[in-house]
């Protein structure tokens, strides 16, 4: 099968050839306090940084999810409040989670048809501003400069789980950026990924929080040791380890992700009777494509997809038989879009 499924999604087909070498090499048995782990883990980081372009100075924890790091963000580095600004369900729904933990949450939910602007924040007197940067339900994105201008002394918390590993990010305009591996990593479910700058680091020193076992300074003083808060998922950051090792670095990755959605969006328009989803090309996300039709259209195009192998993803919530939804991930190729194109031409 075929999988356009925005998450999780197809992985990348080189795993099966690195399942074999963690059997072999008896990774899977790997004690997380070995020194043979720890050089893993090292590694892993060191790679992961790299090939993201990430900044020296800025720490990537693994953890079990992203939903996992919305937790530790409301826990170790919030004062206050948290504040947080989406446009759709999985923005929502960090938001319901921070106010189990905090009652002062304060929110502002935009229209997902308009462009995102700074200027539209509230002021709000929340130490921790949360942004959902890649909105998977409805396939939007925020620009990835978006914050370039602006200025503030609250901590920038950005949700990029299905943009991560896709498209470059400007890491310097966000302190705590957290996803999971499941989408454009090309990687099974199962890992979490947290990068946090110096700022977020001193935050959470200046709360001092250690009430819980995934509290930040906690992980940090083990991830400083190349050690894990609890035992971690050890086959999942060796296989991230091996596939940073495989792809080559963001900017070439970004490059063609946006080429290709680029691509496919001007196909839709221009080759089908389908219509997309979100009707401004400024907002559309590089990564999700959310296509819509008649419920009828939209039923029969994922039967006939069935009966090609082709999976296609459901729409999200209200759009759930009147669109579907393709991940355009570096680990699909380009003859499996060419298949669906052929497809959407029938």
């Amino acid at each position: 099968m075929i999988s356009f499924y925005p998450g999780p999604s197809k992985v990348y087909p080189q795993l099966a050839n690195y399942l074999q070498e963690a059997m072999k090499e008896g990774i899977l048995s790997q004690n997380h306090r070995s020194l043979a782990f720890m050089d893993i883990l090292k590694e892993c980081i060191r790679i992961f940084k790299q090939k993201q372009n990430i900044p020296h100075d800025y720490y990537v924890y693994f953890t079990s999810s992203a939903t996992e790091c919305w937790e530790i963000v409301s826990q170790s580095l919030v004062k206050e409040q948290s504040y947080h600004v989406f446009n759709g369900a999985f923005g929502e729904k960090w938001y319901e989670y921070a106010t189990r933990l905090n009652q002062k949450t304060t929110n502002t939910k935009f229209n997902f048809q308009e462009s995102f602007d700074s200027k539209n924040l509230s002021q709000s007197a929340a130490d921790v501003i949360c942004f959902t940067q890649n909105e998977t339900s409805n396939a939007t994105q925020i620009s990835t400069n978006f914050l370039e201008k602006f200025s503030t002394d609250s901590l920038i918390t950005i949700d990029v789980t299905s943009s991560l590993g896709g498209i470059e990010l400007d890491w310097k305009t966000g302190d705590v950026w957290l996803a999971s591996v499941q989408k454009c990593l090309g990687l099974p479910a199962g890992l979490g990924i947290m990068v946090c700058s110096p700022k977020a680091l001193k935050r959470a020193e200046e709360i001092g929080e250690r009430k819980h076992y995934n509290s930040l300074l906690f992980i940090h003083e083990n991830f400083q040791k190349y050690q894990t808060h609890y035992t971690p998922n050890v086959l999942g950051i060796y296989l991230l380890m091996r596939v940073m090792h495989q792809v080559p670095d963001i900017q070439i990755v970004s490059k063609n992700t946006k080429a290709r959605s680029k691509e496919f969006y001007d196909f839709i328009e221009t080759k089908t009777s389908l219509k997309l989803l979100i009707e401004k090309s400024e907002i559309r996300s590089e990564t999700v494509i959310a296509v819509k039709g008649k419920v009828e259209e939209i039923a029969t195009l994922k039967q006939i997809a069935n009966n090609y192998n082709i999976i296609l993803g459901n729409g999200y919530g209200e759009w759930k038989d009147t669109t579907f939804r393709i991940a355009n991930f570096p680990a699909i190729e380009d003859w499996e879009f060419d298949k669906l194109k052929s497809l959407l031409q029938l």
